[in-house]
């Protein structure tokens, strides 16, 4: 879109839109409305039956609607409606396979539940499980300890946490389940109770949970792989210890010893509460005792773990030649860094065969949270966090399982799931465009005063792909400040990668205050001209505080808008790979003499000795070299340059692209 003066509103970015392709009429035709759809909203399969639907849903004048047409204040309603939203609304319904075992999904997963509040003094309440479920999260994790009366209940053990009964937790569950998603839950539960204890909770699990309840494998399934989320459609699971196979004891429970139960997530679990113990001094010495005391598990607990045992993690190589597909392991975010640090790949191929939770290291006393795309990137399913701890963390996690319907579960990308794949950033990275016009509606400051606002657009995803980009501030506006600012990101593995969108107060210098987020999956972001509706701290809506963007995306190449220069050494001779861009080609690549040149400007990727076009039809060198003749506009400067460019490397232009440039007149 062309732009002179800014518009002082949204509504005036939108009949700039609307004029453009109204031609000077006083409606925009269906026909128009069409190649505004698949023009500037990529909507590529949109025919004239989508033009007039969007007709009759938005335009409310009779006149208008008999002549299939739409005035502005109907393009102004189906611009600012969902049809016209930043996030793909096809992803609000669950549309990923649901058939492939759980290994192959994240999986929303909460730390410390029942927490409402920090780790040292905070309440317990069951709330906290009854918000969690809302919010999709499919892993919740319940801390078992002996109570009065033989009725276990659940706290955060040596600290001043309040305490609640483990049968209410389990009946809050029981009601809220399957409320929002119908995949199955995971109960992990970090167990310290007495076997009699123990035998409580697993009749309160039977009874209360009934039907519910996983309590055996699935008959139909015999492929040594979990099931899927569609197997366990409405089932809860439980993730704890479990008794080996081979033992066999009369009675109501196992004998007391070490070697009948496998050491699991508590082992590691202890690692959080030595950190407690260095930051609260009201231990004992006695209690101490007692928590190094290994109890053993109860049968009929252990006859409740059917695809989620927990067990302990040694490394990688044993877990590859040992561990059985149904066992799991839990590890606290230091250990999971240090191993994502030092054998990413490693870690990821474990990630494809057996689950493992990462949960918040126990220094985290104020139920702070760690960023969890770090473990997504190496394929961890369960990154456990603390819902209750607002910010960038939890925002993240939102905008991650947002998608596929907000079931809680979002199947991993490919790259992480095939041997085949690795991380080359070289290897065709996907470009955005992004244009930030204009925000609508937002709140006043604290102060009662309009905002001084301004935009980051942040992108989370491998080191290489984390970006963060502003806008400049726009002063005394929070009605409709307008930034018209571009930003262009160069992203080597999207399908991993999540965008955050944040406005932010000016207050100084070198401060700001948060005032609203968005945050989504890369690749539920659509293209073309988006709102993007803002959400609090606590990731409530603050409708009808928006932005209003452009979007664009290219896969292989960079933005027609981006001003490029030549990126040459000396030194690189020896790679016969060069990188070039201009202001309206995209991306240039010379590779054992091989030119690649991809020009977003006109919508279309052009090879020198093969051309591919709009409509994915395949040229000979005659079509490319046509084409290339046809935009010499674009090329013979561009040519030019690379002509110098080759020559200072003492290269010598391959012969398709003599062919193709002979016209073009060097100095």
């Amino acid at each position: 879109m062309q732009r002179g003066k800014a518009p002082p509103s949204r509504r005036a970015e939108i009949q700039h839109l609307y004029q453009t392709y109204a031609s000077g009429q006083t409606t925009l035709p269906a026909c128009a409305l069409l190649r505004f759809l698949h023009k500037e909203q990529n909507e590529l399969t949109a025919n004239e039956e989508k033009a007039d639907s969007l007709i009759d849903r938005y335009e409310i004048e009779e006149t208008a609607r008999e002549s299939r047409s739409m005035t502005f204040e109907g393009f102004l309603r189906y611009m600012e409606s969902k049809d016209c939203c930043v996030f793909d609304q096809a992803h609000t319904s669950v549309y990923k396979s649901m058939d492939q075992p759980l290994t192959h999904y994240f999986i929303s997963s909460s730390h410390n539940t029942y927490l409402t509040g920090d780790q040292i003094v905070g309440k317990s309440h069951l709330d906290a499980y009854v918000s969690a479920l809302r919010k999709g999260c499919r892993c919740l994790e319940i801390d078992c300890w002996d109570g009065p009366d033989m009725e276990p209940v659940v706290y955060h053990g040596y600290t001043l946490t309040t305490k609640i009964l483990f049968k209410d937790v389990i009946t809050t569950v029981e009601q809220h389940a399957f409320e929002v998603s119908a995949y199955p839950v995971i109960l992990s539960l970090e167990n310290h109770c007495s076997k009699e204890q123990q035998e409580v909770m697993a009749k309160y699990l039977v009874s209360i949970l009934g039907e519910k309840l996983l309590r055996a494998p699935l008959d139909h399934l015999t492929t040594g792989d979990l099931p899927s989320p569609n197997d366990l459609k409405y089932k809860i699971l439980i993730k704890n210890k479990k008794l080996k196979p081979h033992i066999n004891t009369e009675g109501p429970s196992c004998t007391e010893t070490e070697e009948s139960v496998d050491e699991g997530e508590e082992e590691d679990e202890d690692e959080e509460d030595e950190d407690l113990q260095t930051k609260a001094k009201f231990w004992s010495s006695k209690k101490l005792k007692i928590k190094k005391e290994k109890v053993a598990v109860a049968e009929a607990l252990s006859d409740l773990v059917v695809y989620t045992k927990s067990v302990k993690f040694i490394s990688f190589s044993h877990s590859k030649d040992n561990q059985n597909y149904c066992e799991n392991t839990s590890m606290a975010e230091k250990k999971a860094r240090k191993l994502a640090k030092a054998s990413a790949a490693a870690f990821a191929q474990h990630n494809q065969r057996f689950l493992s939770r990462i949960y918040p290291a126990g220094s985290r006393t104020s139920s702070s949270n760690y960023n969890p795309q770090e473990f997504w990137s190496v394929g961890s399913q369960l990154v456990a966090l603390n819902f209750q701890s607002l910010g960038l963390p939890m925002d993240l996690n939102d905008g991650r399982f947002q998608d596929n319907g907000g079931c809680g579960y979002v199947l991993k990308p490919p790259v992480l799931m095939s041997s085949q794949e690795s991380f080359d950033p070289s290897l065709k990275p996907t470009h955005l465009l992004l244009k930030v016009f204009s925000g609508s509606n937002l709140p006043i400051s604290r102060s009662g005063k309009a905002l001084d606002s301004f935009v980051t657009v942040e992108v989370y995803g491998i080191s290489s792909d984390s970006h963060r980009k502003h806008t400049h501030t726009v002063k005394n506006n929070s009605l409709s400040p307008y930034w018209d600012s571009d930003m262009n990101f160069s992203i080597s593995v999207p399908e991993l990668c999540l965008l955050r969108f944040c406005v932010r107060e000016q207050t100084g210098l070198l401060s700001s205050e948060f005032v609203g987020q968005y945050t989504l999956p890369f690749t539920s972001l659509k293209k073309g001209y988006r709102w993007v509706p803002l959400r609090s701290r606590d990731g409530c809506s603050m409708d009808p505080a928006s932005l209003f963007l452009f979007s664009e995306k290219s896969v292989g190449g960079s933005s027609p808008s981006v001003l490029w220069r030549p990126l040459l050494d000396a030194d690189t001779q020896c790679s016969s790979e060069v990188f070039y861009q201009d202001r309206e080609l995209t991306v240039l690549r010379v590779r054992d003499l091989q030119l690649d040149l991809r020009m977003g400007s006109c919508n279309r990727s052009i090879w020198l000795g093969g051309c591919y076009c709009d409509d994915e039809r395949s040229y000979q060198l005659q079509q490319a070299e046509y084409e290339c003749r046809a935009f010499s506009d674009y090329v013979v400067g561009f040519t030019a340059e690379l002509h110098k460019a080759m020559q200072a490397l003492r290269l010598q232009p391959p012969p398709v692209m003599k062919c193709c440039i002979s016209d073009v007149k060097m100095n």
